[in-house]
């Protein structure tokens, strides 16, 4: 009898442990697509070996678009991370933002011919300038955060109003477009490489911010800020600084996502690139159980979940739902998310975790 209870209790303890695990929601949202999709048509696993148009062997299957597409979400997850532990809100501008990198790629590569037969610029010149350009409207949206203390959704509506105009203006209206193989490279298959480029490129940016993450104060810096902005200035912090830097990295990833956007097509449509990749990314971060009023923060948990986020997208469309209804089936996963994450809800799971572990403990001094 009392062994049974001490088992009772040990099993108790370790799904205890694993429902308070910031993992355990994007591991039980991957978990049911899995066996989702499994049951439903187990094809979606697929994986085929073919070759493009110019004879190099490329990977293609469900998984494949997933890690792809799913990559350009995990750059811009980084960012957000970041700007949601340190500032208690999201930018909702980065679709705005992307197609501005973007256009700027393309103006400096293709100067003042919209079709030019050689670059005009290396393409490593541009993306810089680029970088230089999306970490300038990051500063600027981290200022009005930090500084003018406006509230961040509201301070990036502008960009996300004003920004594809911008983007146009940037080309004259024109829709430039860059023959050059290479620069199709960063957006597809490097030569004699199935795997798609982009993941590659994000494997790279996770490397990265884990160096930085681990070798700076950055990431003590940021929650720091997240969780007391009053406490962390007394400690010699300030707060405002770390905001900004926080809008400007999002801006650096956002550049980066540009180049991969404006790369597969080798030219841009400024009113569909990246629209609505904003609330993907935002729901990266939720699903990845950080707290979408900043603090505390993984990094790892924003990166699965923004494979998780493309893994269901890709999944809606391989069962024929419309593009105009994703956005609602992504809403009712947001929902779920914040109520899960709701001060009550957790609370009231608490004191039911709490009753069931007394009611145990009970039991095993009657035992």
């Amino acid at each position: 009898m009392q062994k049974t209870v001490t088992n009772k209790s040990s099993v108790s303890q370790f799904f205890s442990g694993l429902v308070r695990n910031q993992m355990f929601i994007p591991i039980i949202a991957l978990l049911l697509l899995v066996v989702f999709n499994l049951v439903m048509d187990p094809s979606f696993y697929a994986i085929t070996l073919g070759h493009n148009s110019a004879g190099d062997p490329v990977l293609s299957g469900y998984l494949i678009t997933i890690l792809d597409n799913g990559s350009e979400l995990a750059i811009l997850a980084i960012g957000m991370t970041l700007v949601t532990a340190a500032s208690g809100g999201q930018d909702i501008s980065v679709g705005a933002t992307i197609a501005i990198a973007g256009s700027v790629i393309l103006r400096v590569l293709c100067g003042t011919n919209p079709r030019p037969e050689e670059l005009q610029a290396p393409i490593i010149v541009a993306f810089l300038v680029a970088c230089v350009v999306a970490m300038l409207f990051g500063a600027f949206n981290g200022v009005l955060v930090a500084y003018f203390k406006i509230q961040p959704m509201v301070a990036t509506l502008i960009l996300y109003t004003a920004g594809r105009n911008i983007a146009a203006w940037i080309n004259q209206n024109q829709l430039p477009v860059v023959t050059d193989e290479g620069f199709a490279i960063f957006g597809s298959f490097i030569p004699g490489i199935p795997i798609p480029t982009p993941f590659f490129i994000a494997v790279a940016c996770m490397i990265i911010i884990a160096l930085v993450l681990k070798f700076t104060t950055l990431g003590l810096y940021t929650q720091a800020v997240g969780i007391n902005e009053s406490s962390s200035r007394l400690n010699g912090l300030n707060p405002k600084v770390i905001k900004v830097i926080a809008f400007v990295i999002l801006g650096l990833c956002v550049a980066v996502v540009g180049l991969i956007k404006v790369s597969r097509l080798s030219t841009i449509n400024y009113s569909v690139i990246a629209k609505d990749i904003e609330m993907d990314a935002i729901l990266a971060v939720a699903l990845g159980g950080n707290s979408l009023s900043g603090g505390k923060f993984n990094m790892p948990a924003s990166i699965m979940g923004a494979y998780i986020i493309q893994f269901l997208t890709t999944t809606l469309y391989k069962f024929n739902v419309p593009s105009d209804a994703l956005p609602a089936y992504k809403a009712v996963v947001v929902i779920i998310l914040v109520v899960l994450s709701a001060p009550v809800v957790k609370e009231r799971l608490s004191a039911l975790g709490k009753k069931l572990k007394k009611t145990q403990h009970t039991a095993k001094e009657v035992g």
